[in-house]
């Protein structure tokens, strides 16, 4: 077969991809290694179609895996996704208010979750689609969804162990509340943003005096449920009042004043209100002194009965407008202060969160947190880059029991049973018909759901058939390598690492790549609202999807956002075209009978044992990039050398010997074009699978898939030090000869004679590559320069210790070049003067934006270093 003449993506991808899909080729069956290699897909929410965060996410993940594929490793990838219960009944619930005018309790629940199931399984495939788009290697016959009947088998056996061991009770404590989603949510679930705010300044009467006690709140409407005002026990401003009772405004309730460490002397009036039923730390305060927890507050953020009949009913907002008005009209509202403070927010939907006490399910985290925090001390489990460790331990040594039921339909139903009519609790597994306590067949299921990421927590090991001993989890459990967002370090990886250690005894996974945001090409994150988001099908389709894969992994490093572009993107197909055509032309001018090494090994030419000296160092420099997870810098070294040094310097070295009559020299050519060919791009493939697979199949002598050829080894015969050095110097010499050129606007058509300071030793060999000389930069002759020669008549450069000089009269026509030079500088003068006028204008520098003041300061930088440079010319010139 021979090579289109372009590369054309859309004729290759999808038929390579549904090549690799036919033969099997992501099983990690494939190999027999004893060695495997497992990764679990962060699986993407059935919410919607991919975005570049996912791009992102599974391209670092595909690299990761098809380098250890080819490796040789047992290499598991296993894909999935997520139920994701808030975000789907949102959507659920949306569509069919829009289509039908109803509501989910309109349905009932059995029909609300057919809808569900029909919404889940058309983003599954549309997803799963989308992922083969990008070149993802999952083993798809493994495909897990977070709502699978063995993933529930698996979240059941988990909850109830939990329950037996004390883990997971029921209670009502202080939780996170959405009056929009109007459900639950643990503390890893809020948002924090700063906002606009005021501190307003309450006055509480104390009772039987005419002294007030003021309290400084950014809540309000909250005050209708303060069951204490509380003081610092040290604060002398306040000790007389200790243990006095104050009225509380707007209620027919008095409530007294306590004494408690936790009280701020410095803030506000050094007062606080304490409402333990809207506050975690005023309902850690109400259990050390007993206090009552009053929740003013409905499900939907309303106020209820027990806010006053003045308030029931009223939205929270309107509320705090209503208390802070009747507070004027009563004296009891000093002053109001602006200020900034930070918001909890819903992760989701973005609206303001209330705290309030709830009866709900929760997970004791106390034990469970000591143990996780214990194997990444120890560096069992490791983050790369290690400064997430932090991250993660700042949290863990702060947990507060988490919050996992969610008011939803949507989800993991809880397996607890009640019955009606001796209110005994059952945990089961299975449906419970008959209370053990009564008989009584009066029972019903906990209608909550559990928190989309307790299931998720079980991902590495409910997704190979835990709790069964199956092969799967005996061969790939624990897995290797988990890669994921540092934005998501609290609510999945570290439940996953204490989950896997109580069900398991083991961790989920040795290391843990933590990589960064997607962000535009200004810096700025990806949204909706910006309208700056990028679509990646829409990229592929432009594109290709090697050259976004391209583009999102070259010269990034772990932990680091990526800003995309379309220049960058422009930039990953300009280096699929330069791939393709090198490798076009190299197979071209090979036989189809390929050459073997002993035939040339004794013929190899001094460029032949640079280059594969070179080949041999980068396949060294790489793998051990990605071995330490440098996964950006390994492709940009494999880059530079294809581009550079074999595209842009070898092929060029070796055309003359290609079209010669030396038969020999022209076979160790072939096996040297041959050779680096298919290293380059078996080192491309884990990043640019598509390509390299299409080029490699037309080699001579390749009779398998890339994708599952051996990774390259350093072969050290192959290095040639003293040939390397030689010819680098070499380009060298040529890139300054083609500067010269350059500088005196004279084209490479024009033979020049080429005059050198050096030893004799160094002279011999450059008349040794005239040849290369000739054909490159159109050297006619090389020789030792005249200790009388007058230098002024020399264009000159340095390379190492070797000095080169070429005659100006051979290049240029001296009086027509200070003409030309002399016109240039009178018009970068003119450029300079206006520049200089600008920047002495106190009007521009006041007014203009300093991006603007900036540009033309470097613009005058580089006028003056131009000018500079053409008046050392001229003046050489005119000597």
């Amino acid at each position: 077969r021979e090579m289109e003449k372009v590369y054309n993506p859309k004729n290759v991808e999808d038929r390579i991809y549904k090549f690799w899909e036919e033969k099997g080729y992501f099983k990690p069956e494939l190999n027999e290694s004893e060695n495997s290699f497992t990764i679990i897909m962060p699986p993407p929410n059935v919410t919607g179609q991919l975005h570049m965060g996912h791009a992102f996410d599974e391209t670092l993940q595909d690299v990761l895996v098809r380098y250890h594929r080819m490796l040789g490793d047992k290499t598991l990838w296993i894909p999935g996704m997520d139920h994701a219960s808030i975000a789907t009944e949102v959507k659920v619930v949306d569509k069919i208010r829009e289509e039908e005018g109803k509501t989910k309790e309109d349905l009932g629940r059995e029909e609300f979750l057919n809808r569900a199931w029909d919404w889940a399984n058309t983003y599954k495939n549309t997803i799963r689609n989308q992922l083969k788009k990008l070149g993802t290697s999952c083993d798809w016959d493994r495909e897990r969804f977070t709502m699978d009947e063995s993933v529930s088998e698996a979240v059941k056996e988990n909850f109830i162990k939990l329950y037996k061991d004390g883990k997971i009770y029921k209670g009502s404590r202080i939780i996170n509340w959405c009056p929009s989603c109007q459900t639950a949510l643990s503390d890893a679930e809020v948002e924090y943003e700063e906002q606009d705010g005021n501190l307003w300044y309450i006055k509480y009467p104390v009772i039987d005096s005419d002294e007030f006690i003021e309290v400084a709140t950014t809540r309000p409407e909250t005050m209708l449920g303060d069951t204490a005002v509380a003081v610092n026990p040290e604060d002398p401003r306040f000790t007389k009042l200790i243990g006095k009772t104050v009225h509380l405004p707007l209620t027919n309730r008095d409530i007294p004043i306590i004494a408690d460490d936790y009280v701020d002397m410095e803030y506000g009036t050094g007062a606080v209100k304490i409402t333990p039923a809207h506050d975690p730390n005023d309902y850690e305060v109400g259990k050390r002194h007993n206090l009552e927890e009053i929740n003013i507050m409905n499900e939907d953020g309303t106020l209820n009965d027990l806010a006053g009949e003045n308030y029931t009913g009223l939205d929270r907002f309107t509320a705090r407008d209503k208390v802070l008005e009747d507070l004027k009209n009563e004296n009891l509202l000093s002053k109001i202060e602006p200020i900034k403070h930070n918001v909890g927010t819903c992760y989701r939907c973005h609206t303001t969160v209330e705290t309030m006490t709830s009866e709900q399910w929760f997970v004791a985290m106390q034990e469970l947190a000591k143990e996780a925090i214990k194997v990444v001390e120890d560096g069992d489990v490791r983050f790369i880059p290690d400064r997430f460790s932090k991250t993660y331990f700042n949290w863990m040594n702060n947990i507060r029991d988490w919050c996992i039921s969610r008011q939803l339909w949507w989800g993991h139903q809880i397996p607890a049973y009640y019955c009606k009519d001796c209110g005994e609790v059952i945990v089961s597994k299975d449906k419970v018909e008959t209370c053990p306590n009564c008989e009584s067949h009066n029972i019903v299921q906990d209608e909550d759901v559990l928190d989309t990421w307790f299931s998720s927590a079980l991902w590495p090991y409910s997704t190979l058939g835990w709790p069964e001993e199956t092969e799967d989890f005996k061969l790939y459990f624990p897995n290797n390598t988990l890669v994921t967002g540092y934005d998501i370090i609290f609510f999945w990886v570290a439940r996953m690492i204490f989950m896997s250690l109580y069900d398991t005894g083991n961790i989920p996974f040795e290391n843990i790549y933590i990589h960064g945001l997607i962000r535009d090409k200004n810096g700025l994150k990806m949204s909706k609202s910006l309208g700056n988001g990028i679509d990646p099908l829409q990229v592929i389709d432009d594109y290709s999807a090697d050259a976004l894969r391209f583009a999102i992994i070259t010269g990034n490093a772990a932990g680091n956002d990526v800003r995309m572009s379309d220049e960058k993107l422009e930039w990953g197909r300009n280096f699929l075209n330069k791939i393709w055509n090198a490798s076009r032309f190299v197979l071209m001018n090979i036989d189809e009978e390929p050459v073997e090494y002993e035939e040339v090994k004794d013929h190899l030419e001094e460029t032949d044992k640079w280059i594969l000296s070179r080949i041999n160092k980068v396949i060294e420099e790489s793998t051990n990039n990605m071995n330490k997870f440098e996964l950006g810098l390994a492709a940009q070294k494999v880059y530079d050398f294809a581009w550079n040094e074999f595209c842009d310097w070898y092929i060029e070295f070796v055309k003359p010997r290609l079209t010669g009559n030396n038969d020999i020299s022209k076979k160790a050519a072939m096996f040297t074009l041959s050779y680096v060919l298919k290293n380059i791009l078996k080192l491309l493939h884990p990043v640019i699978p598509f390509i390299t697979e299409e080029i490699y199949s037309y080699i001579p002598g390749t009779n398998r898939a890339l994708i599952i050829e051996q990774w390259p080894v350093l072969d050290n015969n192959l290095i040639f030090k003293e040939e390397e050095e030689s010819i680098s110097k070499l380009i060298e010499i040529v890139r300054s000869i083609r500067n010269i050129r350059a500088s005196f606007n004279v084209g490479n058509k024009k033979e020049a004679d080429l005059y050198i300071k050096a030893d004799d030793e160094t002279i011999d060999w450059l008349k040794d590559s005239k040849d290369l000389l000739k054909k490159l930069v159109n050297i006619n002759k090389i020789d030792k320069i005249d200790k009388q020669a007058d230098l002024n008549n020399y264009a000159t450069a340095v390379v190492n210790d070797i000095e080169l000089y070429l005659p100006l009269d051979e290049l240029i026509n001296k009086e027509k070049e200070i003409t030309r030079l002399s016109k240039q500088l009178e018009k970068l003068e003119v450029d300079l003067n206006k520049v200089n006028k600008k920047l002495s204008n106190e009007g521009f520098l006041s007014k203009a934006p300093e991006k603007v003041v900036n540009k033309e300061k470097n613009r005058q930088l580089e006028l003056e270093e131009e000018i500079h440079s053409i008046s050392d010319r001229l003046e050489g010139l005119q000597k």
